[in-house]
């Protein structure tokens, strides 16, 4: 498995193209050599595949627009294969707040199409989730355990975001298991609880109290590739300095 940044936490300097080239220089100082691309400007694809052969990183992953990828799901695989990008994901299902068995059958019927056309092109869909996904749904289970009988596992996969599994009040390890095979990218972030206000907060893996030793090792046992540190959030701390921080945890433990 290799380690690599959610650029999501470092949205705020990746505004334009001059910041967010600088930006990537400093995630590869860090030691990062892979990136998933989100929350940042707009970019050409060859501006992008530029960037990354400049400072060794390769991107593994990206969010993008839902519509892009419903509307003219061939035209996001060829951008993402100038920059030699072969895994595609979504940020949430549109309007997933609050979830529903009316929008789960709706992102069946606007989105698997596109995964299969993905999938012709050498491409997989990812689906990342937040807390919402683990609703109970009128037709039964929840959105995490549908997937599994409701679609193929190359027609979509997910994007595990360990921190909002344990929001959710669900076991990742469970859910990693149940879910092996598809989970290819795996979320990194810690959480831990406010000291003042006793809330949850993310914060660098390590720093917190999930159990990443164990979360590390099953991402092994179900097929994971990318192990991609997130802090959506890094509660007045210095974005890079957080990312650091993980990234020198992850190191701890073996990873690259």
């Amino acid at each position: 498995m290799i380690i690599g940044a959610q650029l999501y936490t470092l949205r705020d300097f990746c505004k334009d193209l001059d910041s967010f080239s600088e930006t990537l220089k400093k995630v590869a100082d860090i030691g990062y050599k892979t990136v998933q691309v989100s929350g940042v400007c707009a970019y050409e694809p060859s501006w992008l595949k530029d960037q990354l052969d400049k400072n060794g990183l390769k991107c593994v992953l990206t969010h993008i627009s839902p519509e892009q990828i419903k509307a003219n799901p061939e035209k996001v695989c060829d951008d993402h294969s100038i920059f030699d990008c072969n895994n595609i994901g979504m940020g949430s299902i549109p309007g997933a707040f609050p979830m529903n068995e009316e929008k789960y059958r709706a992102f069946l019927r606007d989105y698997i199409p596109a995964g299969k056309v993905l999938k012709s092109k050498g491409k997989k869909l990812f689906l990342h989730n937040h807390y919402e996904e683990f609703r109970n749904l009128e037709g039964g289970g929840n959105l995490m355990t549908r997937i599994l009988t409701d679609t193929e596992p190359d027609e979509l996969n997910i994007t595990l975001d360990t921190y909002w599994v344990q929001y959710a009040g669900c076991n990742v390890l469970e859910y990693m298991e149940l879910l092996s095979g598809r989970i290819g990218c795996v979320h990194l972030k810690d959480m831990a609880i406010g000291a003042e206000d006793y809330k949850h907060k993310m914060m660098p893996v390590g720093s917190g109290n999930m159990n990443f030793d164990k979360i590390v090792n099953m991402a092994g046992k179900c097929g994971t590739e990318y192990l991609l540190v997130e802090q959506d959030d890094c509660n007045g701390v210095d974005p890079f300095e957080c990312l650091k921080m993980s990234y020198d945890y992850l190191r701890s433990l073996g990873l690259e």
